[in-house]
């Protein structure tokens, strides 16, 4: 698999894979590759490896699934040897994760960091693709990996004076690697969503005060995050082949659990809410498997709903306040679900106001204050909580063209077309990990960047014994995925919410339901008997034989 430079773009070096990130999709894409003897170089925008816990150090943040199931399964070794100190793994341990990995496969010598990728052209006439770097260089290779993550595009919001205001601004999403302290400072936060609810609390016990914006409630339970202990790891070490067999067969979402055998109105009132309280002192993601028809059932999942809502004014001593941060216009758990520390107790201190930007939308940003409805809440630093440009926004950004030169953005721009979320018709030799269309931000995100990584890894073994120059999306296949991909999620209740799923974050975005809802199991199991089958749905090419001189 030599790769041939394109006579446009003369290249400096050649790679049989281009990996694009060196986060947890593109460093074990790497160590994939190096088992099958493949070259390859991966480039990253960032100084580390990591991806969004390189990026994201903003106060408070920490993942919202269990460590012990937030990590890699591919090495037995290193799930028996890491010990995880939390039960929820905050970001400078999961940060440390990654660089023991890191190290531990030798995977640097690999990595060019401080590097993005520009551009990437396929070459119809050698099969490869043209990568050029923002060090203005430019490789071959004959297969691109797009390892870019799902939410690793700070989004900053389009506020009228934002660029005016004379206080430091910070993005949840793009935090400075060193400490910030808000000790005595008035703050402002826009956002609540996840890095808005676990930032919050940390914020408001360092500043003079904090002024929270909210434009949209979010439901969020408690994470009861405690020190594991050590019988606790070895408990889950022990279990760890069913733990896995169950994330990636049985559970939905890739994360071990109990799974509920009846649906919320086939329970009375009484024993409902016992298994509600059972759940939210439990805490976590898990809360909404109490019942199997949340996503599903308007009324089923009404009861959910509620219950949160009357934990929300039980915690809130102000009546206004709690009733502001009672979500009302979305059913719970179409947004993801929110994992917080002491978020909700953190409204009844002195020092925290909350400040409703949909009734009142900020008007704009002057350069001490955030002006809503007439009223200046002056304040001496902002941070934008404002979350991503997610799914789409890191591949946007890399001038990414095909076939007849057509650009990868110019084919999404009416929403984003995969088959299986793993490649894109027009794009050869182009994958995609954890893309739209797949389970991605819907399942415990290891799950399913392993599965990614592994079936991409046996497609290029395919290739290879087969002879095979090229594989694209056919297609008929692409537009029959994406049309299933809208019909799951439109038998739930998810196209409810104006959520990042379906773009809705971004203005001009179109809405289409990026995520496949209908599990990593069915998803996998979709996957697998597509290569069983020869890859169906994909076109399969060799290479141009030179032809030879008549005699």
């Amino acid at each position: 698999m030599s790769a041939q430079s394109s006579p446009a773009h003369q290249a400096s070096e050649a790679f049989d894979v281009v990996i694009v990130g060196a986060g947890f999709a593109g460093m074990y894409m790497l160590h994939r590759l190096r088992g099958l003897g493949l070259s390859a170089r991966v480039y990253e925008q960032g100084g580390g490896v990591g991806g969004t816990w390189y990026w994201n150090r903003y106060p408070g943040a920490r993942c919202d699934v269990e460590s012990m199931q937030y990590s890699y399964s591919f090495s037995d070794e290193l799930q028996q040897e890491w010990d995880w100190s939390e039960r929820y793994a905050p970001q400078p341990e999961i940060l440390k994760y990654a660089n023991h990995v890191a190290d531990r496969f030798d995977l640097r010598r690999d990595i060019q960091f401080d590097t993005s990728v520009d551009r990437a052209e396929f070459d119809e006439r050698s099969n490869a693709w043209s990568v050029t770097t923002s060090d203005g260089r430019t490789v071959s290779a004959n297969f691109v990996v797009l390892a870019t993550g799902c939410l690793s595009n700070a989004r900053k919001p389009d506020i009228k004076g934002l660029d005016r205001f004379k206080g430091p601004v910070y993005h949840t999403g793009n935090w400075p690697h060193e400490p910030v302290d808000f000790t005595g400072l008035r703050v402002g936060i826009i956002g609540t969503g996840s890095s808005g609810i676990q930032s919050v609390p940390v914020i408001a016990e360092q500043a003079k005060h904090l002024t929270v914006f909210q434009r949209t409630p979010n439901y969020s339970i408690p994470a009861h995050n405690a020190a594991l202990t050590p019988a606790e790891r070895q408990k889950f070490r022990d279990n760890y082949p069913e733990i896995r067999r169950f994330a990636r067969w049985e559970a939905r979402n890739g994360i071990y659990t109990d799974l509920p055998d009846r649906g919320a109105l086939d329970d009375g009132d009484s024993e409902r809410r016992a298994k509600y309280e059972a759940r939210w002192a439990r805490g976590g993601l898990t809360f909404m498997s109490v019942y199997n028809n949340l996503g599903l059932d308007k009324a089923a999942n009404d009861t959910a709903a509620s219950f949160v809502r009357e934990k929300i004014a039980e915690t809130v001593k102000d009546p206004a306040t709690a009733k502001l941060l009672q979500p009302t216009t979305y059913p719970i758990g179409t947004k993801r679900i929110c994992i917080d520390t002491d978020y909700f107790d953190t409204f009844n201190r002195p020092n925290v106001s909350l400040v409703d930007i949909k009734a009142s939308p900020i008007e704009e940003i002057t350069e001490n204050a955030v002006r809503v409805a007439g009223h200046d809440h002056e304040i001496d630093t902002l941070v934008l909580a404002t979350g991503f440009d997610a799914m789409t926004g890191s591949v946007a950004r890399i001038d990414i063209r095909g076939r007849a030169g057509r650009t990868l953005n110019q084919k999404w721009a009416e929403g984003p077309k995969t088959y299986l979320g793993l490649m894109s018709a027009g794009f050869p030799n182009l994958f995609i990990i954890t893309g739209p269309g797949s389970p991605s931000v819907l399942s415990n995100m290891i799950v399913s960047i392993e599965q990614h990584v592994d079936w991409i890894a046996d497609c290029l073994v395919h290739m290879r014994e087969q002879g095979l120059a090229t594989m694209e999306a056919d297609v008929s296949a692409e537009e029959k995925w994406v049309a299933h991909v809208n019909e799951v999620a439109h038998g739930t209740l998810y196209p409810q919410a104006n959520s990042w799923y379906m773009g809705a974050n971004i203005p001009g975005k179109p809405r289409i339901f990026m995520p496949y809802i209908g599990g990593v199991g069915a998803y996998r199991q979709i996957c697998n008997d597509v290569a069983a089958k020869g890859y169906e749905g994909f076109v399969l090419g060799r290479a141009a034989q030179p032809r030879r001189a008549a005699s």
